[in-house]
């Protein structure tokens, strides 16, 4: 469709003269255009959509022809279509010189993508569905990380605050509640599993496609947890998208069909039936080394061990603080004022001590679910109180700071346990 350019689309970090410094685990090296060969392969799925699918090929064509500065190919993949579809994608085939026309008899959007996926000869795969829902000016910021070898998926987000979404309550409502299913169920940090509008480099696509076995819509969501898990780095890209109010789509259906693959590869994963730990060793990206960021902790028991001196030494300002409130304020509030001093100091020393994050950037975030956090310990530290007072009239004061350290360490193993899973969590920290 396009000229085909010579140069390296992306070079090596750093200028002439300038050593790149190793980095961990095995580096993807950028994509260089291929005589004859397509670096990016469009694949748009359909089923009977023999009305749409002719303007939807002509807008794509027109626009990677204008757009995308490297040789395109568009693969219809048509599967089970009943309707005048492969009719449509035949002729548009012979009309339309970048495209190509892939038929499956059977029906399944995920079995259309992994089929066109498998065969094509293109270096990043990607594909958009057949009503041009999402906004096509994202495709290149959606493709360049996959280019340059920074990253090895990429995907649109609607659930990004930069994206400009319009669709019904509804629709919207599901596709958050399905973001938490699969935040709570499978651990995952991407945003939005289903958005129609991904991409992936050929070489990633290679190990992981022969791994998914869904062949419906749950198709992107399992290739992104595998993904994930094995340590690759998926890119997100805020998107424009508007609803297609005429969408065939039973929502209810795929919703339950969803589920069904959250439970079969939760279980999966859980069993150690998918080879995740292999392929995070072989195509995984790897942790950064310590060395590279000086002061963090590597692993669990370091971090364990700096959040415990911390933890120790905020306990001593605490009951050095709640001793000082006490003889002018009564015991709740000596203990408020006490616990949340204490707890926006521990929170700062916890970021760049325990788990290593410096810079300014996130600092309030991290300060306020701290904060929630701290609402947690003092619910515990002011429990034990009032129990106390249930059980004694007039405690002395030290059974009174007794009972406070005893719920202050059931406090701290919880702030811990919060700070690393929720805070402080790998890869939304950073």
């Amino acid at each position: 469709m396009t000229s085909t350019p010579t140069a390296t689309l992306a070079g090596p970090p750093g200028g002439a003269g300038t050593a790149a410094k190793p980095r961990p685990g095995p580096r993807r090296a950028p994509l260089r255009v291929q005589p004859g060969r397509p670096l990016l392969d469009l694949v748009v799925p359909v089923h009977n959509e023999e009305h749409d699918l002719e303007p939807c090929i002509r807008r794509v064509a027109a626009y990677l022809a204008e757009h995308v500065p490297y040789p395109c190919q568009i693969t219809i993949a048509d599967n089970g279509s009943t309707d005048r579809t492969l009719r449509v994608a035949r002729r548009l085939e012979t009309e339309l010189a970048a495209v190509a026309v892939l038929h499956l008899a059977e029906k399944g959007r995920g079995r259309a993508l992994h089929a066109a996926w498998s065969a094509s000869e293109a270096q990043v795969l990607a594909y958009t569905d057949v009503d041009l829902s999402t906004d096509l000016a994202a495709l290149l910021p959606l493709i360049a990380p996959l280019i340059s070898g920074h990253s090895d998926l990429a995907i649109g987000s609607r659930l990004s605050r930069s994206s400009r979404v319009v669709r019904g309550a509804k629709r919207e409502v599901i596709s958050r509640c399905y973001n938490l299913i699969l935040r709570g169920a499978l651990s995952a940090r991407f945003t939005d599993a289903q958005c129609g509008f991904k991409a992936i480099r050929a070489d990633v696509a290679a190990d992981l496609l022969p791994l998914v076995a869904d062949t419906g819509w749950f198709f992107d969501t399992e290739l992104l947890v595998l993904a994930e898990r094995s340590g690759l780095r998926i890119h997100e890209v805020p998107v424009d998208w508007v609803d297609d109010p005429d969408s065939r789509v039973d929502i209810l259906a795929t919703a339950a069909a969803d589920l069904q693959g959250v439970w079969r590869v939760g279980r999966a994963l859980a069993h150690g039936d998918l080879p995740v730990a292999r392929l995070r060793e072989q195509i995984g990206r790897g942790a950064l080394p310590v060395e590279a960021v000086p002061g963090v902790p590597a692993g669990l028991p370091r971090q364990l061990a700096r959040f415990v001196a911390i933890g120790v030494a905020s306990t001593l300002a605490y009951l050095v603080l709640y001793l000082a409130l006490r003889g002018t304020v009564g015991a709740q509030a000596a203990n408020l004022v006490a616990l949340l001093l204490t707890a926006v100091a521990n929170t700062a020393a916890n970021r760049r001590l325990t788990f290593g994050v410096a810079g300014r950037s996130g600092a309030a975030r991290h300060q306020l679910q701290g904060l929630v956090v701290f609402g947690l310990g003092l619910g515990l530290t002011s429990g034990a109180l009032a129990l106390l007072s249930a059980a004694s009239a007039r405690p002395s004061r030290l059974v009174e700071a007794a009972v406070l350290v005893a719920a202050n360490l059931a406090a701290t193993v919880l702030r811990f346990l919060l700070f690393r899973a929720w805070v402080f969590r790998p890869g939304r920290a950073a």
